[in-house]
């Protein structure tokens, strides 16, 4: 797991994602969320990170303070470049996403305008970048591989005990 900080590149900007997903009645459902009031782009939730902070804190500090959930970083889901332009100068960007399991939560996530738990085929759908379907694919490859090595340690701690 990577615990990169903003201070990598003192011209880099660091921005964390959050691939949240929750079982609900036997189903995976991921957490997406709308920007902005008018605009219809949906997205994977990003922050920026804060000087000094690792991205996985910041994931962690958004979904938190935001999402009002309880989380857990199970693995990075991938990694993107770019540039930015702030302040008129162009930056290099890096995005790092997190596939992260809800622990425990509000019902209201209210520091997010809009959002949605979606099963897999409709939040791919609803997403509006080309580079956040690619990063919620890789992230349902990771839990997948997450749940499957969870299930085998369940099932080799259970013959343990097991006269």
């Amino acid at each position: 797991m990577s615990f990169e900080t903003s201070s990598m590149d003192k011209n880099t900007v660091l921005i964390s994602g959050a691939i949240v997903f929750r079982e609900q009645h036997g189903k995976t459902r991921w957490f997406v969320v709308k920007q902005g009031n008018g605009e219809e782009i949906w997205e994977i939730p990003k922050i920026m990170v804060r000087k000094g902070e690792s991205s996985v804190r910041a994931a962690l500090r958004m979904m938190g303070e935001k999402g009002g959930m309880t989380t857990r970083v199970l693995e990075e889901a991938g990694r993107a470049g770019g540039v930015v332009t702030l302040n008129n100068k162009i930056l290099p960007q890096r995005h790092l996403y997190y596939l992260m399991l809800l622990k425990s939560g509000t019902k209201e996530a209210f520091g997010f305008g809009n959002y949605l738990w979606l099963e897999y085929a409709n939040a791919v759908h609803k997403l509006s970048s080309k580079r956040e379907r690619a990063m919620l694919k890789a992230a349902r490859g990771v839990m997948e591989t997450w749940k499957k090595e969870r299930r085998n340690r369940r099932a080799k701690k259970e013959s343990m005990l097991m006269p």
